[in-house]
């Protein structure tokens, strides 16, 4: 059976998460239930993370296996098709190799955080970014993150509910930058725990603030107690904007 590769891009606020769950609506569920309409033993959507309700994507990669061969370019049109006005859209479909994997072949994911940083409500942009009243340095965020940049020990900045083996993860970036009033913070890793990126941005938003001093990061970094994390900020500013593999399976046509 012939795989294939979809890049994936959608507005998490409607749905429980990425993944598949009795009675509630995902975002796996509304694309597998697009495919069951062109290619019924189409199965099982794959995606590369699975993330929270309310996390939004602009770089989902899922991979999918089908009967028969499609061109890439039909097989991005009959989904988007079949999934309507629903806000997920294929961006790409693209043959991959039989040893592709989403999740497992990714060395590396790539999400942003958005902070709208001003007094007054937001219109346009509620529900797709946190909205922070209280004046931030985004100088004293920086010197915050740095502590977390390399391989560390992140139990506290993970959820208790986190099924994953180790607490130990190496951050590879966190980037933060200011134009106007929106704060953007990039964080990049082979992979993360559930709940790190929003522990993360949480704590360091207390540190711009003022109510942590920088400092303060690595020592909750160092306390491996989850109950030394800061409050863990809102699923709607947070992205998974991009999954890298060794090999780009969009790029190989």
């Amino acid at each position: 059976m012939p795989r294939y590769a979809l890049l994936i891009e959608y507005d998490g606020a409607p749905y429980s998460g990425w993944q598949r769950q009795p009675d509630v609506p995902s975002v796996q569920a509304v694309i597998e239930a697009a495919l069951a309409r062109i290619a019924p033993e189409g199965g099982i959507v794959t995606g590369a993370g699975r993330t929270d309700a309310g996390v939004h994507a602009m770089g989902q990669v899922a991979h999918i296996d089908l009967a028969r061969a499609w061109d890439g370019f039909k097989l991005k049109e009959a989904l988007n098709a079949h999934i309507g006005r629903k806000p997920v859209a294929i961006l790409d479909a693209a043959e991959a190799d039989a040893a592709f994997h989403a999740r497992f072949s990714a060395t590396e994911r790539r999400y942003i955080y958005r902070i709208r940083n001003r007094r007054a409500p937001l219109t346009f942009e509620a529900g797709q970014m946190w909205h922070v009243r209280r004046a931030l340095d985004v100088e004293r965020m920086r010197a915050g993150a740095a502590h977390l940049i390399g391989h560390h020990d992140f139990t506290t900045f993970r959820s208790t509910i986190c099924q994953a083996k180790s607490p130990v993860k190496t951050l590879d970036r966190l980037d933060i930058t200011r134009i106007g009033d929106e704060i953007v913070l990039e964080i990049v890793a082979r992979s993360f725990l559930h709940n790190q990126v929003r522990s993360f941005v949480g704590s360091l938003e207390r540190v711009g603030a003022g109510t942590w001093e920088p400092e303060q990061i690595k020592r909750a970094l160092e306390a491996r107690d989850r109950k030394a994390c800061g409050p863990v900020a809102p699923a709607c500013g947070l992205y998974l904007s991009a999954v890298r593999y060794p090999s780009d399976p969009f790029s190989a046509r």
